[in-house]
């Protein structure tokens, strides 16, 4: 059985922050008439600010399954794991956005995930578990070496003001609702939280290791607590669900399809959490005194006080600087809460080595107790390249105040944006900044380069031999261009062999298919009459040298612990592009009188092409 770590994390909480005076201007008021309990139930629940997908017109702004997949985009960013490498998704949610298909299937058709297993968990705040273990196990028992499990929340929608009329749950008499939907409407908020599970701990950075997770349903001995889709007989009992009426709309009117929570009932959580607590304790499953960090959901602080009053009736005292929550500013976001707070606390920095994590997750559906003991491993001080790379800026390029030289220059700034954003998520370029490059990794993309490299001063050469002789100074630029690029190739190549490579292993590689459609394409456009739309593949490539390669370099150097002659080649891309009058010759090439719109069109559109397909190139490592 394998070990299983949280190496990443990610969240995604909607829109702005909402403060409490602000909540009716978005979940709105009943007959213009603010909320006589909202006051009362915010004084219990202690939170102060919290994330809804609603604008102020009651519109969603984002689906519970987009908030998902970017929680996951977030989490699968911060890690080395590429998109398609992920093996399995878990999923969790109180409510799905769609009856059918399972959530699972729509967040990872959102999430930009590739073919993969999964599963769709479905309950209240405990669904988080579910998901959880899930994946702890598949991971665990080696059926994937890494899993994502998600959580995602979206009850606002439920709690507009416009949903409850002509209900007869609403007395608008008085504009109140009853207490069991009031309760949650100053209650829950929106958001969204993801975490990676893989076999093996982070190289860069802190990990969770899961020790173990426990989860146990009390269904058999209690009654619907927290629920939607009926209405509950005096008995407890459910004779009627919302698909049982003639009509939706009649289930709707007769308020099946609110969410409620049983006031009666809901204490019973912290009871039958702690009590789980004790056994687990007595079971000899853990010490209490060796809890560092107590990850609690406790959805209202109400609820914190008696908590604390029971464990330290059985005899275990938490000290209040172990507690860790985000609920006064954040929320309580169901299912989501638990990763969210894992992914705040992991990114804290208050977390050290050896250091041991219980998150309790106790839910009022009908009653489930979870709990799960993570051990913090490896460094918080991170193996990777400390050279600052979030900063995105585009290659400067000097106009002479036209306007269509203007226009040109936006459209290939916001082309270099996506293009440079598009290179952070491909998988051999995380590892370069994620300090988790291997020296045979490196190697292998010397090879994958190396026989697009060669190609570059052909095509060069060829778009040359199709410029007439009316434009010449440019034609002379294109060949003067291919002469500096004849040398790259050989730079390469000499890394490779001062790396340990073989000679005859680089000079006999292959393009990969990613290499095959970038060189086909350049040498197609090459080879039309006076290709001048180049100069927007010359801007991309030359930009990544002016621009990416230098940090490239820096950083496999500094990981790797190379010699300069074994990273030149990135290196020397920095300073001789930016100093050897490359974009000089661009800039010259487009202040000319060829310049036309129709021509400016065409050079942003070669741009994204290549932008593309040297990604791909990126992407495509060893296929041949």
């Amino acid at each position: 059985m394998n070990k299983v770590y949280i190496t990443s994390t990610g969240s995604f909480l909607p829109n702005a922050p909402v403060a409490n005076d602000d909540m009716e201007s978005f979940l709105g008021l009943f007959n213009d008439v603010p909320s006589r309990t909202k006051a009362i139930f915010l004084r219990k629940n202690g939170i102060k600010t919290r994330y809804y997908a609603l604008d102020t017109n009651q519109n969603t702004t984002h689906k519970a399954y987009e908030m998902a997949a970017l929680a996951v985009k977030d989490c699968l960013n911060a890690s080395s794991l590429g998109y398609d490498e992920v093996e399995m998704l878990s999923t969790a949610t109180t409510q799905s956005d769609l009856p059918v298909p399972g959530f699972a299937s729509m967040v990872h058709a959102e999430s930009g995930i590739g073919r993969c297993g999964i599963a769709s968990h479905q309950s209240v705040c405990a669904a988080s578990m579910m998901a959880i273990q899930n994946a702890y196990l598949q991971v665990k028992s080696g059926t994937a070496h890494n899993a994502v499990a998600c959580a995602a929340e979206l009850p606002s929608r439920m709690f507009k003001s416009k949903r409850f009329a002509g209900q007869h749950a609403f007395s608008a008499e008085n504009a109140t609702l009853p207490i069991e939907i009031d309760f949650l409407r100053w209650m829950l908020s929106d958001g969204a939280g993801a975490m990676l599970l893989q076999d093996e701990a982070s190289k860069q950075g802190l990990s969770l290791e899961i020790d173990w997770i426990d989860l146990k349903s009390y269904a058999h001995a209690y009654e619907l607590c927290m629920y939607t889709g009926t209405n509950k007989e005096t008995d407890g009992s459910v004779l009627k669900t919302w698909l049982d009426y003639d009509t939706i709309a009649e289930a709707n009117t007769a308020g099946a399809l609110n969410l409620k929570q049983d006031m009666a009932q809901v204490d019973h959580i912290v009871k039958i959490g702690i009590q789980r607590f004790f056994e687990m304790v007595d079971a000899g499953s853990f010490d209490p005194q060796d809890i560092d960090w107590l990850v609690c959901h406790y959805s209202s602080h109400h609820f914190k006080p008696q908590i604390i009053d029971l464990l330290q009736k059985g005899g275990v005292e938490i000290a209040p600087e172990k507690w860790f929550t985000n609920l006064y500013t954040v929320g309580n976001i169901g299912s989501a809460s638990v990763f969210v707070m894992l992914d705040e606390l992991m990114k804290s920095g208050k977390l050290k080595a050896g250091q041991k994590v219980l998150c309790m997750v106790p839910e009022s559906g009908r009653f489930i107790t979870g709990f799960m003991m993570l051990t913090v491993t490896g460094s918080g001080d991170g193996l990777g390249f400390t050279e600052q790379i979030d900063e995105i800026k585009a290659p400067e390029i000097r106009v002479q105040d036209k306007p269509v030289q203007e226009w040109l220059v936006r459209q290939l700034t916001g082309v270099w944006f996506d293009f440079e954003r598009g290179l952070q998520q491909v998988p051999v370029v995380k590892k370069i900044f994620k300090g988790q490059l291997s020296l045979e990794e490196y190697k292998r993309l010397l090879v994958n380069l190396r026989q697009q490299v060669i190609d570059g001063s052909q095509w060069i050469a060829r778009a040359a031999s199709n410029v007439s002789m009316e434009h010449f100074p440019v034609r002379s630029a294109f060949i003067r261009h291919s002469s500096d690029e004849h040398r790259d190739y050989q730079i390469l190549e000499k890394n490779y062999i001062n790396c340990g490579g073989l000679e005859s292993e680089i000079l006999t590689g292959n393009k990969n298919i990613g290499s095959e459609a970038l060189s086909a394409y350049m040498f197609h456009r090459a080879s039309q009459p006076n290709p001048f739309d180049l100069l927007g593949g010359m801007f991309i490539i030359e930009g990544l040298g002016n621009r990416v390669s230098g940090k490239w370099g820096r950083a496999i150097q500094q990981q790797l612990n190379l010699d300069k002659d074994q990273v030149s080649f990135f290196i020397y891309h920095e300073s001789s592009d930016s100093n050897d009058n490359h974009f000089e010759r661009f800039e010259q090439a487009i202040q000319s009188d060829l310049l036309t719109r129709e021509m400016a069109e065409k050079i942003v559109k070669t741009a994204k092409v290549v932008a593309k397909l040297y990604t791909l190139q990126l992407e495509e490592l060893d296929n041949f």
